[in-house]
């Protein structure tokens, strides 16, 4: 398991704000969700916070003063269960613990058979589901269902569905309407054996947002409360974008992340008191010289970790971002940049980190960079265990009797209890130019594209039971004849 900040092992932290600092930005994201306050669309959440004290002004601003927020932080839960789709625990999200989620499709998708860049097809969910079935690091699944072959009203179903049976792990996405958010949900119980069983054992988080600058719409406080409602944990989160939709230093995308995820906060928690809520966001910057919103930029991964000290300062579980790119293929670039970000994300601490195989800025998807990055969050993870002292570690015996003797530590038995402790690279090469080469001079992109195809070729994840198979079919078939 990994954690950061635990006591009883060290392990290593990042710190970038001082407690200062967070009781400042606190403060702020208090102060402007008082007196700016935000835009409410949906006439349930108006009448939720005018009906506990906020002052709704023109437009549907809703003014939000603070004691609605610190009682909204007091009713939420500081700890929340996922499940496999068997029932299984499968991740904690509290204060230190570090899962990663993949992202296994966009609107195009690099092709791991022919190695070409393609629209995204139905097939794909199925190709990355059974992939991150296999990864041993990649805890929830997650996709964006933008199929070129199937309907795009109906797609994240499909997706849902094709992901589901090919995969027990945990899965977290958010649906492009509300009728399909229902839609998922009612196969969701139906996988599970009922709402009441999804409720207590949920294996589906669903994603939803506010519109920055300051606005809930009609539709994200629709599908909040939908899954307020069923029990089902939600994610709440806006993507505030530096000198477009949020300001463009890091305190004030800070702030407006803040405001704009703990006005939803709000919101759950006067449907239902100690609603499952996920705090956290995506603020990163836009390149103002061709316009892309980074998934790569340095700022974003410092900025992440900073909100994830904001969620700790909260007790809140958080949602944050790593394993993705800028980069337009998996190459250097995308190796470095997945890298560096998974690291700052455990360093921090921060709970579900989500968007692990996005490429070009979210725009391409790549099951290469997916395998890549399950080596290098293994990676972290033997960075974020710390060092054990013990006696049996210090080795003081060990030293005495190999040290005086000038021999080698190599026929020791203590060598043997523990070399396997260390860690093994499963793609990164260890051998000189003349092995690496005999081996076949592949690269790293080369090697992840075979360990792909040797997944996709000989895993077999655990089928679902036939009869629900048949179910979901049906299911299907209802969707299509609404898509025609």
């Amino acid at each position: 398991m990994m954690k950061a900040g635990s006591t009883t092992l060290i392990t290593p932290r990042l710190q970038i704000l001082t407690e200062d600092q967070k009781e400042t930005l606190f403060l702020s994201a208090l102060g402007a969700l008082e007196s700016t306050g935000v835009r409410v669309d949906n006439d349930e959440g108006l009448d939720l916070l005018s009906g506990a004290g906020a002052s709704v002004g023109p437009q549907r601003r809703v003014h939000i003063p603070s004691y609605l927020v610190e009682d909204a932080l007091a009713s939420a839960p500081r700890s929340i269960a996922i499940y496999s789709r068997d029932g299984e625990p499968a991740a904690l999200l509290e204060s230190g613990r570090v899962y990663f989620s993949s992202q296994v499709d966009s609107t195009y998708f690099f092709d791991p058979f022919n190695r070409t860049r393609r629209p995204c097809m139905r097939e794909d969910a199925r190709l990355g589901a059974v992939l991150c079935d296999a990864l041993p690091n990649i805890d929830l699944v997650s996709f964006s269902s933008i199929y070129s072959d199937v309907p795009g009203n109906i797609a994240i179903r499909i997706g849902h569905k094709e992901t589901v049976k090919n995969c027990t792990k945990p899965l977290m996405h958010g649906t492009g309407d509300f009728a399909s958010l229902k839609a998922i949900a009612e196969m969701a119980a139906m996988v599970v054996g009922g709402w009441d069983a999804l409720a207590r054992r949920p294996y589906y988080v669903h994603y939803a947002e506010p519109f920055s600058p300051f606005m809930h719409t009609d539709e994200g406080v629709a599908k909040l409360l939908f899954c307020v409602e069923h029990g089902i944990p939600v994610i709440y989160t806006p993507m505030t974008v530096a000198g477009s939709s949020a300001p463009v230093t890091a305190a004030g995308n800070l702030v407006a992340c803040m405001a704009e995820s703990l006005s939803g906060l709000v919101i759950a928690q006067l449907k239902r008191r100690g609603a499952p809520f996920i705090f956290g966001g995506v603020p990163t910057i836009m390149d103002m010289k061709s316009t892309l919103v980074s998934y790569g930029a340095p700022e974003l991964s410092l900025w992440a970790a900073a909100l994830t000290e904001m969620a700790h300062y909260l007790h809140l579980p958080m949602f944050s971002t790593a394993g993705c790119t800028d980069a337009v293929e998996f190459d250097q670039q995308a190796a470095a940049e997945s890298a560096i970000s998974c690291l700052m994300a455990a360093l921090s601490g921060a709970n579900l980190v989500h968007d692990v195989g996005f490429t070009e800025a979210a725009n391409s998807a790549s099951l290469e960079l997916i395998v890549a990055t399950d080596e290098f969050i293994s990676m972290v993870n033997c960075i974020m265990k710390g060092i054990e002292i013990t006696p049996e570690t210090l080795a003081l015996d060990v030293i005495a009797q190999v040290g005086s003797a000038g021999g080698s530590y190599l026929t020791e038995e203590h060598t043997l209890r523990h070399f396997r402790k260390n860690w093994f690279p499963r793609l990164a090469n260890r051998d000189n130019y003349e092995r690496w080469m005999t081996a076949g001079g592949l690269s790293l992109g080369d090697k992840a594209n075979q360990r792909v195809r040797q997944i996709l070729e000989e895993h077999k994840p655990k089928p679902l039971l036939q009869e629900l198979v048949a179910e979901l079919d049906a299911l299907e078939k209802s969707w299509w004849r609404e898509a025609s």
